[in-house]
């Protein structure tokens, strides 16, 4: 009997990565174990289908599920036990720094996963940046290759089509933040690079907003947002789509969404320090400077927002960012929705 079998991305099975051959064996002799499996990974064989426990890699049937014929048939949950953050924070950079490129912004929490995977990383940013300055800073104290992706403000509206054509919900924020990670998935592209490590996942789990250092409902707040990133894993995704590659997310590796989510929320943040634990691993690896050190979200810190802005003023849309989107959706023939 022929056995299909199609993989995209990656896969573990307590720890130890599998080959796809390994994999596909797994699935003949014992199909069961599948719901063990850890990694980011989209499955289909003889008319089945399976995705990694969160969703990381984009495919045809839920986030966490098993399922053949359109009927659901199981759970992929890999049930790690509850470990030092530190270890756990090791390991998932570990099975994921066999290939890729490290998507540096110089912050803690893409520094952290830089020095941890040793290899190449890339900044985007238009000159004179604050991310292109930091990112070359943090990258030669750790003796890292550092490509340095200039963005041309004049490319800035075509990537924004391009984004706001595939991402699930358009506004400024989500509308700034996939056209900066457009232009290191460019970069990706250009130079023959599938996956990306990147940080995403680490403000909602160690609490690195800088609303959240206003808000009387933190619990609440982290909660939300931590439910929330299925759409910013969407947007993201479908942004790498656009380049041939996928992002791959150590911080939402199970092992340290579990050791994140015991820590207490009031352990998270004190005395204006956001992202508290991870600080704390992040300087056994790295000088404290670096570790403590606060950055603006990339689409600042990148100088993409700003320029953004520019170009809906110049536009007449000053005040409003918004109907700046909508036309170029209706210049290029897209429903917001």
């Amino acid at each position: 009997m022929d056995f299909s079998f199609k993989v995209k991305g990656w896969m573990e099975l307590e720890g130890r990565r599998l080959s796809d051959s390994d994999a596909r064996a797994i699935l003949v002799h014992n199909p069961a174990a599948i719901c063990r499996f850890g990694g980011e990974f989209f499955l289909e064989w003889n008319g089945c289908q399976a995705r990694d426990h969160f969703g990381i890699m984009p495919g045809d049937c839920p986030a966490g599920t098993v399922v053949c014929s359109g009927k659901e048939m199981g759970r992929v949950d890999p049930k790690y036990p509850l470990m030092d953050l530190d270890e756990a924070i090791r390991i998932a950079v570990q099975l994921r720094s066999d290939d890729g490129v490290v998507a540096l912004s110089g912050g803690v929490d893409s520094a952290l996963i830089a020095r941890l995977a040793g290899r190449e990383c890339v900044v985007v940013g238009i000159a004179g940046s604050h991310d292109l300055l930091h990112a070359g800073q943090v990258a030669k104290v750790f003796g890292l290759t550092l490509h340095q992706h200039l963005i041309d403000p004049a490319s800035i509206e075509e990537a924004l089509a391009q984004v706001l054509a595939v991402i699930p919900k358009i506004d400024p924020v989500n509308a700034s933040i996939a056209t900066t990670l457009y232009f290191v998935c460019q970069w990706a592209g250009l130079h023959g690079e599938t996956r990306i490590l990147a940080g995403q996942g680490a403000d909602e789990l160690f609490g690195g907003y800088s609303r959240y250092l206003q808000t009387e409902t933190l619990a609440a707040d982290l909660e939300k947002d931590f439910l929330a990133l299925p759409l910013q894993l969407a947007r993201d995704q479908a942004v790498a789509g656009l380049h041939g590659a996928c992002f791959s997310l150590p911080y939402l590796d199970y092992r340290v969404v579990v050791a994140a989510r015991a820590i207490a929320p009031e352990m998270l943040i004190r005395d204006g320090v956001r992202k508290i634990p991870l600080r704390e691993v992040a300087k056994r690896h790295m000088p404290p400077d670096i570790a403590q050190y606060e950055k603006k979200a990339m689409q600042y810190g990148s100088g993409v927002m700003k320029e953004i802005q520019r170009q809906a003023a110049r536009q007449g849309y000053k005040r409003s960012l918004q109907d700046y989107l909508q036309k170029i959706c209706k210049k290029e023939g897209m429903d917001m929705g």
